[in-house]
């Protein structure tokens, strides 16, 4: 695809529509990509059907729009990019990074998280198994600078061990689509929820073994509701409201500490979207994990 100097994403999953806290999210992606000039492109994460709602991506493609967040480009549909996963699977069981495990979630149980390698000498066929990322013999860690949390670390042989990327129903995972499709896409500036950045150290991992560059990184806060707890479909966040959209606008922007003067309030999107992205600015961001989202959302 062609690329810019500067591109940026949103990619949800279709497991319903957007709420806050999926707003706030795409809000400073494509602020702070608009920003210096970018690209923003919208990635539709529907690879994993049985969490799937039907209908949700053209609610999704419509709530992005209504809120001003216009994409460049065409949507990218990862269901659409199967057999380019399959071939970088491929590709690393060729080169020894990857194998079929067969352990079942079972014994996975035992293991608090940390995959313990017992089927890597084991040569097992793709019947009935998963792929995992073989991790070197000595323990890997990952560091990376996020620009809103800090310096990261995570040594992903302690803290997660040889992961999954494609699993026993052959459905392939996220850590392994986001690599291959942030490449795909030319992603350079990756803004997303704190809640992703124990993937990241994963999905470094992976660009490395695929030759691929590694993208800017920064995580917002998540939103969350009154007890403390991330805003989501399994929550029962409530959907954004139509008509609301510039009310939820200045909202995202008071919540994302960018001090949105109150004149916007009663401002069309557009003049909204103009303003935000003049006067962005994300060493506001508080650096923390998570905030709570305003009364009404």
């Amino acid at each position: 695809m062609r690329t810019v100097k500067a591109v940026g994403r949103f990619a949800p999953s279709p497991t319903g529509p957007l709420h806050f806290g999926s707003l706030t999210s795409a809000l400073a992606s494509f602020l702070d990509i608009k920003s210096i000039g970018g690209h923003w492109m919208l990635r539709i994460e529907d690879i994993d059907p049985p969490r799937e709602v039907l209908g949700a991506s053209d609610v999704i493609v419509r709530q992005l729009s209504a809120h001003g967040l216009n994409w460049d480009g065409p949507v990218l549909y990862q269901s659409d990019r199967l057999a380019a996963y399959a071939v970088a699977i491929a590709h690393l069981k060729s080169k020894n990074l990857a194998y079929h495990c067969s352990c079942n979630r079972k014994r996975l149980s035992t293991l608090n998280g940390v995959y313990d390698g017992l089927c890597r000498s084991l040569e097992l066929t793709p019947r009935d198994t998963s792929v995992r990322v073989r991790l070197p013999s000595q323990p890997t860690s990952i560091e990376f600078y996020d620009h809103i949390l800090g310096d990261y670390y995570q040594n992903i042989t302690h803290h997660v061990g040889d992961f999954i990327i494609q699993r026993k129903d052959q459905l392939f995972s996220y850590q392994l689509a986001v690599v291959l499709d942030d490449h795909y896409q030319g992603i350079t500036h990756v803004v997303r929820g704190s809640d992703l950045i124990d993937s990241t150290p994963r999905q470094i991992y992976l660009q490395r073994c695929l030759g691929f560059n590694q993208p800017w990184y920064a995580h917002i806060p998540i939103a969350t509701n009154s007890s403390g707890q991330k805003l989501s479909k399994q929550n029962y966040a409530a959907s954004l409201k139509q008509g609301d959209e510039s009310l939820t606008l200045w909202s995202a922007l008071d919540w994302l500490q960018q001090s949105p003067p109150t004149f916007l309030y009663n401002s069309s999107v557009n003049e909204i979207i103009s303003w935000a992205i003049a006067h962005w600015n994300p060493k506001k961001i508080k650096p923390s994990l998570s905030i709570a989202a305003p009364p009404g959302f």
